[in-house]
């Protein structure tokens, strides 16, 4: 049965996932929102297509690692006789020629390390989102896959006709497996997997060494940071929300999304962990993306998300071909939330390009040309603070004016009135800050529910949902405010299940969820701290790193009965929520001997 026990690997152009097993279950092509030629991950049967499989001989069991702080995944496979093979998998990454080499390429290195292991390759991709297999062409040393997006060229030093009829066959030697682009190699098979592999390994060595980690949890922090920046497309900026599409949220449900796209909801804490993690040539980048698709727009309404090169349409459809994961359909493609109005988009891009004016360590710093491009943004959110929209969460068919979403249009002009001093523009600054005192005077007036005695989701509402935990997050209200106070402990009593915090409990367009959000469980852990009940969101905290994977990666959503993960995979909302609490939490340095 397919499960989300799975690697991942990557080098910022293309990701995939390998099981348990050493099978690629998954992997889009020619980038991270392509076609997914592996695509077992999303198939009920398990005959091998759409996967990528090394298969051992009398299989005993697997052991599966990441190599020290890099995104090479090693897979032992042992047999019932006592032998072995160690299958090293990785997409190179390394600097090259004065920049980064990252090609559309994946690297099987499979060598025998105990006894007489017998093997079977079946390297099996479909195509047109699993309705078809390739055309295949072969020549002395390679197959060929030709698809109607991309060609695709499988390299190896084993012997060719053994792949090709899936033989089994005794390894006595490492042998190496190239999948790329259509070209010859310019070195030998083994000599090339090798450099590739020195190579990547000390980039991501070399990557990891300039992280800024907290004293403790370091480990679970240099795992989610080359997640995230497994996440990131690096050619434009973009940064997914994950690289699968229809993992569902909960068992047997239609809340099946694609998520391989790039979300404004997302940037404030993506950015804010980058920050804190000191990797600031990717968050830069995702900078320049967000700021590009932000201030490009020709309409009224900012959409929530984009494709990975600014694609603007992302019309959904559902997928016939795959059955879904565990056969829980529908498989869709696209996502039509971007045609949605999400009103806390403005304040997201505002918040996060706030780091361009008080980050002296980048190289092009925020100036004034941005800040009259931001200024936009905060007039669209002046407009449009206490207007309906589908929030936060998405809703498809109801809309509200949703307290998420007017403070964040509050935070927007709140933040271009510290940009604005920060640049010497008191007539500017006045401006907005102006602005924010109106809008955070009406949210106050009409998002509290006096008969409860708290802030509710949405204006003139009465129930509740976990983004009212980021009021103080954003300075909207403090800690101790008796208002956020009463609220925080009403979403503690209504949507804490165990160590884990459900996003809200009504009823939306599908029924009541199911699972927890695991986002909004770091979000609650930060809360506890900033209320001061530090040693409480510690062991929370400690919670949620048991909740992750063997390999210390987390999807979407946990069942809070059974512990199992749920949603797309991995997520990097979820990277992004350990590493802000890791770094909020742990020990001070200084502290610590």
């Amino acid at each position: 049965m397919r499960s989300l026990e799975v690697a991942m690997i990557g080098n910022c152009n293309i990701a995939a996932l390998i099981d348990e097993k050493a099978s690629i279950v998954w992997g889009c092509f020619p980038r991270l929102d392509g076609d997914p030629l592996f695509c077992a991950l999303l198939k009920s049967d398990e005959d091998g297509t759409g996967s990528f499989d090394i298969g051992l001989h009398d299989f005993s069991h697997a052991e599966q690692s990441y190599r020290r702080n890099t995104a090479i995944v090693e897979t032992t496979l042992h047999a019932h006789d006592g032998s072995a093979v160690r299958v090293t998998d990785f997409a190179p990454r390394f600097k090259r020629a004065g920049r980064t080499f990252r090609p559309m390429m994946l690297v099987r290195r499979v060598e025998p390390v105990a006894g007489r292991p017998r093997i079977t390759v079946r390297a099996r991709p479909l195509c047109a989102h699993g309705a078809a297999r390739p055309e295949t062409t072969y020549g002395s040393n390679h197959i060929r896959f030709i698809t109607p997006s991309v060609t695709l060229r499988l390299t190896t030093d084993m012997p060719i006709a053994y792949l090709m009829e899936e033989r089994t066959f005794n390894l006595d030697r490492t042998t190496t497996m190239i999948l790329g682009p259509d070209e010859s190699l310019q070195t030998g098979i083994h000599d090339t997997g090798r450099d590739f592999f020195e190579h990547t390994e000390e980039y991501w060595f070399e990557w990891c060494r300039y992280l800024s980690l907290p004293f403790e949890w370091q480990d679970a922090v240099i795992r989610a940071a080359i997640t995230l920046k497994l996440s990131n497309y690096e050619e434009t900026g973009a940064i997914v929300a994950a690289i699968t599409t229809s993992i569902p949220e909960a068992p047997n449900t239609v809340r099946n999304w694609d998520y391989r796209y790039c979300w404004m909801r997302d940037s404030y804490f993506v950015v804010h962990a980058l920050n804190r993690l000191g990797v600031t040539r990717t968050m830069e980048g995702y900078l320049r993306f967000l700021i590009n698709v932000a201030t490009l727009e020709d309409v009224d309404d900012l959409q929530p998300l984009f494709g990975i090169t600014q694609e603007r349409r992302l019309d959904e459809s559902i997928v016939e071909s795959l059955d879904g994961y565990r056969g829980m359909g529908p498989v869709r493609i696209g996502n039509q939330a971007y045609d949605q109005v999400q009103n806390d988009s403005y304040g997201h891009i505002v918040l996060a390009a706030t780091q361009s004016f008080f980050d002296s360590r980048l190289r092009q710093p925020g100036g004034q040309d941005l800040f009259e491009q931001l200024e936009a943004l905060g007039e669209k959110a002046v407009r449009k603070w206490d207007k309906p929209d589908a929030g936060l969460w998405e809703f498809r068919s109801r809309a509200a004016v949703h307290t998420h979403s007017a403070v964040s249009c509050w935070a927007a002009c709140d933040r271009l009135a510290r940009i604005a001093r920060r640049l010497s523009l008191s007539e500017r600054a006045a401006y907005w800050q102006e602005h924010a005192r109106t809008i955070r005077d009406g949210i106050l007036a009409r998002a509290w529910n006096e008969e409860l005695g708290i802030i509710t989701a949405s204006f003139g509402g009465s129930e509740l949902d976990a983004s009212l935990l980021l009021l103080a997050e954003v300075g909207f209200l403090a800690y101790d405010d008796p208002r956020y106070v009463a609220t925080f402990h009403r979403i503690e009593a209504d949507l804490r299940s165990g160590r884990h915090l459900y996003r809200y409990i009504a009823e939306d367009d599908f029924g009541a969820p199911e699972t927890a959000f695991n986002i909004c469980s770091f979000w609650y852990i930060d809360a506890l701290a900033g209320m001061g009940r530090r040693e409480e969101a510690r062991e929370i905290f400690e919670e949620m790193l048991r909740s992750r994977t063997r390999l210390g990666l987390l999807s979407e959503d946990i069942d809070t009965r059974t512990g199992e993960l749920w949603g797309n995979f991995p997520q990097t909302y979820s990277m992004v929520g350990l590493i802000n609490s890791a770094m909020l939490l742990s020990q001070k340095w200084e502290d610590a001997f």
